[in-house]
Formats: structure tokens, C-alpha cells, sequence
């Protein structure tokens, strides 16, 4: 019986984070198009590919942003690091 609750706590662990990826990503892009306005498709999909940390960084990051120059930094940057 334990290994079938440790099984279903790991699926409900993997589902949360799931989850708080996708609501990151949702704000971060709703923040963005409202900042520097609509992101092209590959930004877009580059902001996709980010962890949940770096989505929460951009999320602060993107409030001193005021073109996509901005974030095309911010992206080249943490992809050197």
C-alpha cells in the first residue's frame, strides 16, 4: 500500500509543479506583451523553454524592460551563465 501513496504523492508533486510552470509562463507572457508589447513566436518559444526559477528572475527582471531589445538581453544573458 506505501508504494502505491508514494507513487500518487510523486504524480501530485509533478502535477503542482507542472502547474505553477504553466501560471508562471501565463503571467510572464501577459506581462511581457503588455510591457514591450507582442512577443514573435520564436521569443515566445524561447521564454517557453525557461525553468520555473528563471520565469520568476524574468518576471522581476521585466519591470525595468522598455523594448525587446531588453528582453533579447536578458535571454542571451542567462544563456551564457
Amino acid at each position: 500500500m506505501e508504494i502505491v501513496t508514494s507513487w500518487m504523492r510523486e504524480g501530485i508533486e509533478q502535477g503542482l509543479a507542472q502547474g505553477k510552470q504553466s501560471e508562471a509562463l501565463t503571467i510572464v507572457t501577459r506581462q511581457l506583451n503588455h510591457q514591450i508589447g507582442t512577443l514573435t513566436p520564436e521569443l515566445q518559444q524561447r521564454i517557453e523553454q525557461l525553468q520555473l526559477a528563471q520565469l520568476e528572475d524574468l518576471a522581476e527582471e521585466l519591470l525595468d524592460f522598455s523594448e525587446v531589445a531588453d528582453l533579447e538581453a536578458w535571454l542571451q544573458k542567462i544563456s551564457v551563465e
